[in-house]
């Protein structure tokens, strides 16, 4: 049997303390995994450097939101 691989996953530092409703992010090669911190045993997302980037740049444009 295979074991699964495991991940070291972050999240951002603005995240709340408690640790719930936090978008986790891991990098493997070659790109970004993402996952739901209150569901970590679900599906992850796997996306590109490039599109991680994307997010990020708009997730830190703040007076979209």
């Amino acid at each position: 049997m295979t074991k699964a691989p495991t991940y070291e996953w972050f999240k951002s530092s603005y995240s709340g303390g408690s640790g719930t409703e936090c978008v986790e992010a891991a990098f493997v090669q070659p790109g970004v995994l993402v996952r739901d911190s209150k569901a970590p045993e679900r599906p992850y997302l796997v996306m590109s450097v490039g599109a991680w980037d994307s997010f990020l740049a708009g997730v830190r444009r703040t007076e979209d939101f």
